[in-house]
């Protein structure tokens, strides 16, 4: 294909290659960014003014910017300036960027200026202006600053959880403001229990389908955490876990049995072994045995026989 491209020499805007060739981009996402990069530095223009200058529709509008959003070149937030009034701020940039990148540059953004030195300040009422001079000028040494409590580890790891849930979804994109709440029903899960990937999977289970925004992230955060449920029980310990190895010598193949105690044989095995401490004496016993029926014949006065000879206690017999 051939090309022929004059260089403008002035009224031009440079665009980087990666944006008019993002396979992720639309044709009215590029067109937009590109007219918004565009713009003069003190020129400041909403996304939807931009969109109604160029022509593009409502519908392709909303999907455009949703698209410059998922890609990290439009940022949007909310924000209270004087006298108490809501505001909504944006930002476009031709690299994308995170939300703790558009963060850190909100946060180093250049403060109002200061009233310039020896401007004029309102007179007093009622009193001459030198009385305030002298003597009643209290000089007094601004009082030390306290040093800011350590965090506590729990919170401190909780309020990390909340920061990185943003990885499970881009949608979760939580106001500042709101962190510290969060990060206190998370502290509530942690201390019953429960471990970070237990937070990060109920919030996951619960996120709507990736087709459906989330207006409030926040709001929707605040009501998983809000009431956490007691943590599982650790689960039991398997029965083979508390067998040992009978220590005998008796089975062909390794035996495990649960100990009552510290044994180290099996019942089988000690009950071998108590048959071969106990003393074998039959007769013996056979002695008792016939001594107990010889006496019980005795006191009944009768006679009793002990083997062949028959005895009787009776006198002159």
């Amino acid at each position: 294909m051939l090309r022929h491209a004059i260089p403008p020499a002035r009224f031009f805007s440079q665009i980087p290659n990666d944006i008019l060739r993002h396979p992720r981009l639309g044709s009215d996402a590029v067109r937009l960014l590109s007219w918004q990069l565009s713009l003069p530095a003190d020129r400041h223009e909403s996304l939807s003014a931009t969109a109604a200058r160029a022509g593009v529709k409502p519908v392709a509008f909303q999907r455009a910017k949703k698209q410059l959003k998922q890609e990290g070149f439009f940022h949007e937030w909310k924000e209270q300036g004087r006298g108490g009034l809501w505001r909504t701020q944006q930002l476009v940039s031709n690299v994308p960027l995170t939300a703790d990148e558009v963060a850190s540059l909100r946060d180093s953004a250049p403060a109002p200026a200061n009233p310039v030195v020896g401007e004029r300040a309102a007179r007093s009422v009622g009193r001459h202006p030198d009385e305030e001079r002298g003597e009643k000028t209290s000089n007094l040494p601004a009082p030390a600053a306290e040093p800011a409590p350590e965090p506590d580890p729990v919170t401190a790891e909780a309020r990390q959880l909340v920061g990185a849930l943003r990885a499970l979804d881009p949608r979760l994109r939580v106001p500042r403001g709101m962190v510290p709440e969060l990060a206190a029903l998370a502290a509530q899960w942690l201390r019953l229990g429960h471990t970070p990937g237990d937070v990060r999977e109920t919030v996951r289970q619960a996120l709507p389908g990736p087709s459906q925004p989330i207006h409030r992230p926040g709001g929707l955060l605040r009501h998983l955490l809000r009431d956490a449920p007691p943590a599982p029980a650790p689960p039991e310990p398997p029965r083979v876990s508390r067998m040992r190895e009978c220590a005998g010598d008796r089975h062909p193949q390794p035996l495990l049995f649960e100990p009552m105690g510290d044994e180290e044989l099996c019942r089988d095995c000690r009950l071998e072994q108590a048959e071969a401490c106990a003393p074998r004496t039959p007769g013996g016993v056979l002695a008792t045995v016939r001594g107990v029926a010889a006496a019980r014949s005795a006191l009944r006065g009768g006679a009793f026989t002990e083997g062949p000879t028959l005895v009787s206690n009776r006198s002159g017999a």
